[in-house]
């Protein structure tokens, strides 16, 4: 398998290579060059397998020529063990044909667990047979960081460093960050919102002078890594509601695109999907862009639904890719666009292919509030902000009520009190054993200015676990 940039101009990399590239040199992202594809016969096959067996079966073309069979299905085996329930991402039905996935019992009780808890494994694995060290810089919303510690804390040659908004994720979501120590873990603060993060580690990427050889690796969803491992729960789903014999539809909680393009992908992949739709929260861009073409930069607001508070959605360039014919030169020129005048829309053709798969809504902060009472009083399901989001996204985008519509649950609700607290269901919230003390850990974090030198020397200064690189 080999993989290409969105933007036409990078060389071509296998998967090890992929894996540690994160961006291209090219500024684009990776994408396979071609996409496997299965028949209806061999996904009814896989119906009733543990949930590592079928990921190794929907992932093992994209690994082809990098890990050994054996070796892939010791480490999903690895990753998917230390999930606190059986059947990993079961579905809880709210009515007649709607289900929630929930994706919620990893070890950080969030979606990321399924890729990060991955993504740290392979890193192990490539850099100790490639003789290598490798320092991660990535941005969090949220969960990504508390997944990405969690799922790298133990990997021997890896410096990670986090970069979350100050005072713009939530409680639970900050201390399962800084409550985890090591000499190799580093959490910074950034004076600014989500995207100023993303921007830092995309700049990085760009110039890695500062770290004076060492590699960056991404934890993002740039990381094709994260991307393919998603596309496996899309396939559960489906599996478990009778497909690939009929068709399921599915609403996703999304704002940077890459858990929605995961879905994107399990369709061109062979798997029956009528319909995907773009739940989203104030933060609307992505709404904006599939229901009236325009992909224009707004003013990023402060949200119940933190993990989506995000203005600039990175794997949105992926789906432009595929939709302008694998053309890129026209991404570039795009994304350029898009950089120099804050926005941009495409030719009515190409948006009008993707309205054939993608519906969308934006949810605000009291609807998503209306809609965890809603459900909690209907059904007794308590579900996060970003869930509601999606369910609410589901009853008014979905387009047959005969086709079976399941919402990603992306996080537990515990994460979020806030809005549970907000929509005035009054149930106690209980942290899971694992985190019961989260509230008395010590934590450690460091607070910088929005400055990507500042961080970029703290980097310099502390990689090498704790000496400078």
């Amino acid at each position: 398998m080999r993989y290409i940039s969105t933007r036409g101009q990078a060389p071509a990399l296998n998967f090890e290579d992929v894996l540690l590239a994160g961006l291209a040199t090219d500024g684009g992202l990776y994408v396979p060059e071609n996409l496997p594809r299965f028949t209806q016969e061999e996904i009814a096959s896989w119906a009733g397998l543990p949930y590592h067996e079928l990921a190794f079966r929907v992932m093992r073309p994209f690994v082809t020529g990098s890990i050994p069979d054996a070796d892939f299905k010791k480490i999903l085996e690895e990753t998917y063990g230390v999930f606190s329930h059986n059947a990993i991402a079961p579905l809880r039905q709210l009515n007649g044909n709607e289900w929630v996935m929930e994706l919620f019992h990893g070890p950080t009780l969030a979606f990321k667990d399924f890729a990060l808890q991955l993504l740290g494994r392979l890193l192990d694995y490539v850099l100790h047979k490639r003789g290598e060290r490798v320092v991660i810089v990535g941005a969090t919303s949220g969960d990504t960081g508390s997944a990405a510690i969690e799922g790298c804390k133990h990997c021997e040659n890896v410096d990670i460093f986090i970069l979350h908004p100050h005072n713009r994720v939530s409680e639970v979501q900050r201390r399962q960050m800084t409550t985890i120590f090591g000499d190799n873990i580093h959490n910074i603060a950034i004076e600014g919102n989500f995207d100023d993060c993303q921007e830092m580690v995309k700049a990085s990427f760009a110039d890695q002078g500062f770290l004076k050889g060492t590699r960056l690796v991404a934890v993002n969803s740039i990381n094709w890594a994260r991307i393919m491992a998603q596309i496996v729960y899309y396939f559960h789903a489906a599996l478990q509601l009778g497909g690939p014999a009929r068709s399921v539809s599915f609403s996703v909680p999304t704002g940077n695109f890459g858990d929605i393009f995961a879905g994107y992908l399990a369709r061109n992949m062979g798997l029956p999907i009528n319909q995907l739709v773009v739940a989203t929260n104030r933060n609307d861009i992505l709404h904006r862009f599939m229901s009236g073409n325009q992909y224009v930069k707004e003013t990023l607001h402060a949200t119940l639904s933190p993990s989506m508070d995000i203005m600039v959605s990175s794997n949105f360039e992926r789906l432009l890719f595929d939709l302008h014919g694998r053309n890129g030169a026209a991404i570039a020129g795009l994304m350029d666009s898009f950089r120099q005048g804050g926005g941009f829309s495409v030719e009515a053709e190409r948006w009008t292919e993707a309205r054939k798969l993608f519906d969308s809504l934006a949810v605000d902060d009291a609807q998503t509030c209306e809609t965890i009472a809603e459900v909690f009083g209907q059904s007794g399901e308590l579900l996060d902000p970003h869930t509601a989001i999606g369910v609410r996204a589901a009853r008014e985008c979905r387009r047959s009520l005969d086709i079976p519509m399941v919402i990603l649950g992306t996080a537990h609700p515990v994460k979020f009190p806030e809005a549970v607290e907000k929509a005035g269901v009054g149930k106690a919230l209980e942290l899971p054993a694992h985190l019961s003390d989260l509230f008395e850990r010590e934590e450690r974090c460091t607070v910088l200015p929005n400055d990507l030198k500042a961080v970029q020397a703290f980097v310099s200064q502390h990689g090498n676990r704790g000496k400078p690189l």
